[in-house]
Parts: C-alpha cells; sequence; structure tokens
C-alpha cells in the first residue's frame, strides 16, 4: 500500500509539463537529480522549444553531457542554439569521445573551435581520429578507450596491470592483445583471465575466431554482427591489423534504433531527426518536397484515367471498381516491398539471389491475383448484373497483383543500385507503379471488350 501512495505523491518524469507550468522549481530540480539522462532527454523532447532552456538550467550539471547525447538530433540543434556557450562546452567536454564526436556534426559553428580548445590534448588527438573515418563508418562508431596488452605476458600481468588502473570502461567483456606493432593478435575473454592458470601465456585463453571490424565497415554491418554473434564490444583495426578502438554495445543499439525510425519515418518522406515542436514553417519546408513528389505520381494516375474519360462516360460502373484494383494492387506491393527491403538491410537478398526471390514472389502474385480475382469477379456481377463486367475487373485484378509483387522487387533493387535510399523512394515508386497499372488495365480492358 506504501508503495501505491509513493507513486501518487511523487511526480514522475512524465509530469514535467505540468510542473514547469506551475513554476515548481524545486519540484524540477529534484525531479532531474533522481532521473536518469535517457530520461530527462525525453523529457526534454516532450516540452516545447521555448520551455526547454526553462528545464535545462534545473538538470544536475554532471548529467547535462548525458543528457545532451541522448537528445534528439533535432532537438540537440535547437537547443545548442538557445544555450549559453560555456554551459554548452562543458557539458559536452566530459563526455567519451564517441559521444562527442556523434555531437560535434550538429554543434553550431561559432562554438566549434571552442569544444575542440576545451579538451585536453590526448582527447583532441583522439577525436581527430574518430572524426577522420565515416559517421556511419566502424571508425566513426568506435570508442578509443581500447585495453590492450602485448601478447606474450602471463595472465598474471594483465590482472596486475589492470589494478593499477582507476576504473575499467563501460562494457568491458575482453581484454585486446596486441604485438610489438600494436597489431591485434588476439581477444582474452574477462572469464578466461580470472578462471585461467595465472602463469599461463595470455594468449593460450585467447578466442581461436574473434569478430572484428576494419575502420570503414558499414555501421549497418557491425549492428548485424552484434546482433548475429551477442557482442558486448568488439575491436576496430585498420589495413595493417593495427589496433584503432572498439565498438561497444550500446553504441550498436542506438545504430539499430536510428536505422528503425529512418525506416518508418523515410516511407512518409520525414526526417527521423525531426523535433515534433519545430517551429511550423520549418516542418512544413521539410514536408513541401516529398507532398510535391506525391503530387506529380497523382497526376500521373489521372493522366492515365483521363485517357479513358470517355469509357468512364459510358460505364459509371468503372470509376467504382477500379479503385478497389489499384489498391489491391498496391497492398499486395507494398507487402513484397516490405520484404525485400528488410531481406537487403539484413544482407539476406543479395545480387546472387535476386532472381530466385523476384520469381517467388511473381508466383505469389499469381495465386493472390487469381483467388480476389474471383472474389472481385463475383462482387462485381452480382452488384452491376454483367458477368463480362466481373471477367474483365478479375482480369485487371490479376495483371495489377502480379505488376505489384514484380515491382515490389524490382524498385528496391534498381533503387539500391542508384545509391537511392529505397525506405524513403520505394513506397512513392510502387504505389505509381500499381496506380497506373491498375487504372491501365481497368479501363483498357474495358474499352476493348464492353464498349
Amino acid at each position: 500500500m506504501g508503495r501505491v501512495i509513493l507513486q501518487q505523491t511523487t511526480p514522475q518524469i512524465e509530469d514535467i509539463v505540468e510542473i514547469l507550468d506551475q513554476r515548481d522549481s524545486a519540484s524540477v530540480a529534484i525531479l532531474f537529480a533522481e532521473a536518469h539522462p535517457a530520461d530527462i532527454a525525453d523529457a526534454l523532447e516532450s516540452l516545447t522549444p521555448a520551455k526547454r532552456p526553462h528545464a535545462w538550467i534545473h538538470i544536475p550539471e554532471s548529467a547535462r553531457g548525458e543528457v545532451l547525447s541522448e537528445l534528439n538530433e533535432g532537438v540537440f540543434k535547437d537547443l545548442a542554439l538557445e544555450l549559453d556557450n560555456k554551459e554548452l562546452i562543458d557539458a559536452i567536454k566530459v563526455l567519451d569521445i564517441d559521444d562527442i564526436a556523434d555531437l560535434i556534426p550538429d554543434l553550431p559553428e561559432a562554438i566549434l573551435a571552442d569544444v575542440l580548445f576545451a579538451v585536453d590534448s590526448e582527447t583532441r588527438t583522439n577525436l581527430g581520429e574518430v572524426l577522420s573515418y565515416p559517421e556511419d563508418s566502424a571508425g566513426g562508431l568506435m570508442n578509443i578507450d581500447a585495453i590492450a596488452v602485448r601478447d606474450n605476458i602471463s595472465l598474471e600481468v594483465v590482472l596486475r596491470f589492470l589494478r593499477l588502473k582507476d576504473e575499467l570502461p563501460d562494457h568491458t567483456d575482453t581484454i585486446y592483445l596486441v604485438d610489438r606493432q600494436n597489431r591485434l593478435t588476439g581477444i582474452l575473454p574477462l572469464e578466461k583471465l580470472i578462471t585461467g592458470k595465472s602463469t599461463d601465456p595470455a594468449k593460450d585463453h585467447a578466442l581461436p575466431n574473434p569478430v572484428s571490424f576494419h575502420t570503414l565497415d558499414d555501421e549497418e554491418e557491425v549492428a548485424k554482427a552484434f546482433a548475429d554473434y551477442d557482442l558486448v564490444s568488439a575491436p576496430v583495426i585498420d589495413d595493417s591489423q593495427e589496433l584503432m578502438g572498439r565498438i561497444t554495445v550500446d553504441d550498436v543499439v542506438d545504430v539499430i534504433r536510428d536505422q528503425a525510425e529512418h525506416d518508418i519515418m523515410a516511407a512518409a518522406g520525414v526526417k527521423e531527426d525531426e523535433d515534433i515542436f519545430a517551429p511550423v514553417a520549418k516542418t512544413t519546408q521539410n514536408r513541401t518536397i516529398w507532398l510535391g513528389v506525391n503530387l506529380i505520381t497523382a497526376l500521373l494516375g489521372s493522366w492515365v484515367i483521363g485517357q479513358f474519360e470517355g469509357s468512364i462516360q459510358q460505364l459509371v460502373a468503372l470509376a467504382v471498381l477500379m479503385p478497389i484494383v489499384a489498391s489491391m494492387g498496391g497492398n499486395a506491393g507494398t507487402q513484397t516491398l516490405t520484404v525485400v527491403i528488410r531481406g537487403m538491410s539484413t544482407g539476406t537478398i543479395s545480387n546472387r539471389n535476386v532472381f530466385n526471390v523476384l520469381r517467388k514472389e511473381s508466383l505469389v502474385g499469381v495465386l493472390n491475383g487469381f483467388i480476389w480475382a474471383v472474389v472481385v469477379a463475383l462482387i462485381a456481377a452480382v452488384w452491376y448484373q454483367s458477368w463480362s463486367l466481373g471477367l474483365v475487373i478479375a482480369a485487371a485484378m490479376i495483371a495489377n497483383l502480379v505488376m505489384g509483387a514484380i515491382a515490389g522487387v524490382c524498385i528496391p533493387v534498381f533503387l539500391d543500385k542508384m545509391k537511392v535510399d529505397p525506405a524513403l523512394a520505394g513506397g512513392v515508386a510502387l504505389t505509381t507503379v500499381t496506380d497506373v497499372v491498375g487504372y491501365f488495365s481497368v479501363l483498357g480492358l474495358a474499352t476493348l471488350f464492353l464498349l
């Protein structure tokens, strides 16, 4: 019972809007003092831009950097412009190198040099190393905090070395073994270090086939490997096998989350980093281009209908039934498109097996086409007392479902080869194809056989 009362009387992070409206500074300070930085970041994102600076002043200084690293990119950019430069720099300079590297591209140019000047020389050098790689690569994702020891020492010496450190970096589950040239020669799990005989050479307990990444490996490949091999951390090496740093699971989770958000938002033509409370003019500008593209595709479909205006006037039923054919083809194509985009992102679908996928999806389209052609033909025949109309709609349904399946495979493959994100442009291209083919097949067949 006591726990229930506590939940009713203690402010929750979700109540931040109401608390700020009440100008209850003490409650805000207490709430933020007890909250995790990620929860504080979520709270800031739920506020309008005008209220965020007022909430920021109540965040403990020790947590401000972590809060910034957890913020949505769009929210961080807006908040950074509102904050005092010194406050912003003090919050950022204490972060890990990989977190600073993530924030730097979104910092106002006016303070970028000040941030680099505020960190110590070693951090600045390591930061330059990370920033020299593409942001979406293993090098851009890594942190320069890997613990490395020579591969010819004993487990006892390794343990003594670790005891000299004040603390181990977060997510340390392995020690990296290197030679005199700092080239990675093995990975020593901590459990082997603890359970092995102290006089044994460290390399005798190294993993036989360790997973490592090259600095230019794509971050999606990194995320897939972490998921496949249940990794907590993994080393990053360069062309000469020299150990450059390591990637940890917390950064990979961010990659997976960002990719999922991108896939969801891109399908609607919306940026995944868009601030939900961004100014109306800015949001309108971001979405106008996508709406323009949709208008062009809609005009294309309307143009096809316009070519058969006379047929529609003679047989009004076509205007009622052809949206059904277009919609069914679009839904079938979207199913295929979604499966193919996912398969391409996970590496399941490649140039080697794409024709097998095309054949299989085409057969699915044919089978589904016949099934639903019968259903729609019966509906049309009963509705308008015309079996010939039902047969025309059935034939159009088969054609459009098959085309939807073919387009669902070919469009993402083509877009990928053209270096265009299939998640962003695939849906619009598919809808255009199925609308045009659906309208054309219904109206064309009706003109040939019914009029």
